[in-house]
């Protein structure tokens, strides 16, 4: 299986005109974060996670041609707003493009891509199966996945375990009985938003107690804000094993 991460930023971080901020300065492309977002490749199926405002540039920058499947994490506009953009999939797939997510980022996708769901069916709107998740494991066209809830700050958000990876973000807490579902991963994606505490993202410290709790065989950080600092610096301090991610990083697992 491959993972590419399409997007390792946060609305917290997106590069602005004339932004004073060194980071945006950096000639560093790792510094360069679109919004998060995974591509995960099977030996027959096409997963993303999330599709934030900036998935169409990150689907043309990756050359992505076929998506099977999209998992949502929660229904902040960060990860969800670039839905729109699965109707490529529908025409040339020919197919309704399943989407998996909790009750309430479902609601959440009914009412704000409504367009999508009424009757008489207008021309050319996204085609959506929506599929809403529990806390079982689900198939997603016949790859189990096991869903990993999470809270940020109050939000319940969903991670998501495939085979022997897991992907977390936006989180501030996991319970036990979750983390539990995390063990034995081979590689695991979690956010660390910056290095000082935050009241709904994982700052790095936190960050590293889970995955020292999990031990992965390697670790990688997403949703990273301008405040982490530089990406060269700050990969350079990290403990062995655990890796600032990047936009356009591919990963075997």
């Amino acid at each position: 299986m491959k993972i590419t991460f399409l997007g390792t930023g946060t609305s917290l971080g997106v590069p602005i005109v004339a932004c004073p901020c060194p980071v945006c300065a950096s000639t560093d492309s790792r510094d360069k974060r679109m919004r998060s977002s995974v591509f995960i490749e099977t030996e027959d199926k096409n997963i993303i996670i999330d599709s934030g405002p900036d998935f169409r540039t990150q689907l043309l920058n990756n050359g992505i041609r076929r998506v099977d499947a999209v998992l949502i994490t929660h229904q902040h506009r960060d990860h969800l707003a670039g839905l729109d953009d699965i109707r490529t999939f529908n025409y040339m797939q020919k197919c309704a493009m399943p989407v998996f997510a909790n009750y309430l980022t479902v609601d959440s996708i009914r009412r704000d891509f409504y367009y999508c769901f009424g009757e008489p069916r207008y021309p050319g709107v996204p085609e959506i199966e929506l599929h809403n998740v529990g806390s079982d494991p689900f198939d997603v066209l016949g790859i189990k996945v096991t869903p990993i809830n999470v809270l940020h700050y109050k939000l319940p958000v969903l991670g998501f375990r495939i085979n022997d990876f897991t992907y977390i973000t936006d989180a501030s807490h996991i319970d036990d009985s979750e983390i539990e579902k995390i063990y034995g991963s081979k590689i695991l994606v979690i956010n660390a938003l910056r290095k000082t505490e935050h009241i709904s993202h994982f700052s790095l410290p936190e960050a590293l107690e889970v995955i020292a709790k999990v031990k992965p065989t390697q670790a990688y950080l997403t949703h990273i804000g301008h405040e982490m600092g530089f990406h060269a610096e700050t990969d350079a301090a990290l403990p062995e094993g655990v890796h600032l991610a990047y936009d356009g990083l591919s990963v075997e697992c």
